[in-house]
């Protein structure tokens, strides 16, 4: 049973949906679903994608929620999910304050030199620039590992590498959408456009190619499947070239991160593969190894921890 000082955290990902109560003491809980909650003081959603919009935790209302819908092109393969989320969560417990979390407003530090692309200016006053995301995990990971320079190597279904600088995003490596950076479960990281372009003139639709990219890329794309741990057990040639492809283009993006901190105190990893594929880690650690000394930590993500801090302080704000 809930208490009335609970927060329940919807946080729909990629890959997944799951709830859970976190309470004043920032414990947390599993739940198996919204009726199981019992009362609770605020309802935190995790929500991918801000845009221009949104840069604050934000007390949701149906004219906010409509605009929520306006994002959903920028990352669909979670803002869907997210808003159906949203939206039964909303009948549900329709009493309660509910507070959008985004994922990209911890990375609104980035200075210009890293979040401008090199287009022309009536297209980056569309809004296209690198918003970076994951920022809950990240914001967690920062706190938990709190050194001048750090690096954090968020891996699950979506995957992406950060720069933090004394807690502060200064680069990451996602981009406009979360299908930019490194190799994912199921999206490729990135990709000379020209190839898309390519691949559009000839015969490749436009939703077949955003299927490719969102559902049909990164791991499964080289071999059929996403999970990394039989990916590891496999003496497949395929299996093996593709743990090698994921942990290099890891790598390669820790080294670019470290030229914007000028050098690497620590390294996190945090998420599924980040937490339980020890191999994979060994594998980015050992590429990194001419950086010198650093320290490497596994911090299990609390998304739903920083969700819920936010929500709690948006409530109780006068």
């Amino acid at each position: 049973m809930a208490r009335l000082s609970d927060i329940l955290v919807v946080n729909a990902g990629s890959t997944s949906i799951k709830l859970s109560l976190v309470d004043d003491r920032e414990q947390s809980s599993a739940v198996e679903s919204i009726e199981d909650a019992g009362p609770v003081s605020a309802v935190a959603h995790r929500i991918v994608h801000g845009g221009q919009l949104f840069f604050e935790p934000t007390l949701l209302d149906d004219g906010i929620v409509v605009e929520l819908g306006g994002l959903v092109e920028l990352a669909p393969l979670h803002m869907r999910p997210a808003l159906e989320a949203l939206d039964g969560a909303r009948r549900a417990l329709p009493h309660v304050p509910h507070v959008a979390v985004f994922d990209t407003a911890f990375h609104r530090t980035i200075p210009e030199r890293a979040a401008t692309y090199a287009l022309p200016a009536e297209w980056r006053a569309r809004g296209i620039r690198r918003y970076g995301f994951h920022g809950l995990s990240v914001a967690w990971a920062a706190e938990q590992v709190a050194v001048p320079r750090l690096v954090v190597c968020h891996l699950g279904g979506g995957c992406s590498v950060t720069a933090v600088r004394d807690g502060i995003s200064i680069d990451t490596s996602m981009g406009f959408t979360p299908l930019e950076g490194v190799p994912m479960g199921t999206r490729p990281g990135l990709v000379d456009p020209g190839a898309l372009l390519y691949l559009l003139r000839h015969g490749v639709g436009v939703d077949d190619l955003e299927a490719g990219l969102e559902q049909g890329s990164g791991l499964r794309g080289l071999t059929g499947t996403s999970d990394v741990a039989a990916l590891v057990a496999s003496a497949e040639p395929s299996a093996r070239l593709a743990i090698e492809i994921f942990a290099y283009r890891i790598a390669q993006a820790a080294a670019a991160m470290a030229t914007a901190l000028g050098g690497i105190d620590a390294i996190v990893f945090t998420g599924g593969i980040g937490e339980h594929a020890a191999p994979v880690r060994a594998a980015i650690v050992e590429r990194l190894s001419f950086l010198g000394e650093f320290d490497v930590h596994v911090v299990p993500s609390r998304e739903d921890v920083v969700a819920a801090r936010a929500a709690r302080a948006t409530v109780s704000s006068p």
